[in-house]
């Protein structure tokens, strides 16, 4: 999918959505509270054009001997220092890194996101960026993406590990519980969790073809046996949560 393409379906239901979405920039833009005030002010919107061709081409020249990660830091920082579109360039930039190395098949699926690293060394990436810009100190931000990449990999793999054991925890512990008629459901309620840990009750009848009185009945079950959490505390359009799970996600962020 082209950036650009990208961009526009990004920018769907948030903000800067009619600012130009998944087109260039015909205007100049900044990064800080105005444009005299700025802390950085990208090329001139005439050039984006040109310098996003660039940077595409470099991205897949194969006859540049870059390893991918290499490759990748250096686009993403080209991509953030051309600040191509007038909104979005944050959610775009970072979003390039796990697209591109699912695309060389260094992830089966685009799972490695930098944003949470980024955001906690928020002023280290800033400071790294600036820096190649000023003065070209381009080891110096390799090193911090690379850390980044290494830290963030270890940290999916730990959480990956611990969604096993649950997985485990919860087919030993809990599916046994449920009669052989009502397996089929449960199981397929529970693999959809994974997908999408809330859920209610319309979406759970939906899902498994089956009545209101069934899908409620599957939902107090899951809630007694602690797979389910209700998080409204309303009688009426009730949500329920996976909790066990999205915890691994919070614990994550957190250390």
């Amino acid at each position: 999918m082209p950036l650009s393409a990208l961009s526009a379906c990004l920018s769907q239901g948030v903000r800067g959505e009619t600012k130009q979405s998944g087109e260039f920039r015909t205007s100049q833009n900044w990064i800080g509270a105005s444009l005299r005030n700025a802390v950085f002010v990208p090329p001139h919107h005439e050039h984006v054009p040109e310098l996003m061709s660039g940077m595409e081409k470099f991205i897949h020249d194969d006859s540049l001997r870059v390893p991918p990660l290499i490759r990748i830091a250096i686009a993403h920082y080209q991509f953030e220092t051309i600040h191509p579109f007038l909104d979005g360039n944050g959610r775009l930039g970072r979003l390039m890194i796990s697209l591109y190395l699912a695309s060389q098949g260094l992830l089966v699926k685009p799972a490695l996101y930098l944003s949470d690293y980024f955001e906690r060394n928020k002023t280290a990436y800033i400071d790294h960026l600036m820096a190649v810009r000023e003065g070209n100190h381009m080891r110096d931000w390799l090193i911090f993406f690379l850390h980044g990449v290494e830290e963030t990999a270890r940290a999916s793999a730990d959480v990956f590990r611990k969604i096993l054991v649950l997985k485990e925890q919860i087919e030993r512990e809990t599916l046994p519980r449920f009669s052989h008629r009502r397996q089929g459901n449960a199981q397929q309620l529970i693999r959809h969790l994974y997908r999408r840990p809330l859920v209610d009750v319309k979406g759970v009848t939906i899902l498994l073809d089956t009545t209101t009185n069934t899908s409620t009945s599957l939902i107090v079950d899951l809630m007694d046996h602690g797979v389910l959490i209700e998080v409204t505390g309303q009688r009426r359009n009730r949500l329920f949560v996976f909790e066990r799970y999205l915890q691994l996600f919070e614990r994550r962020r957190d250390g």
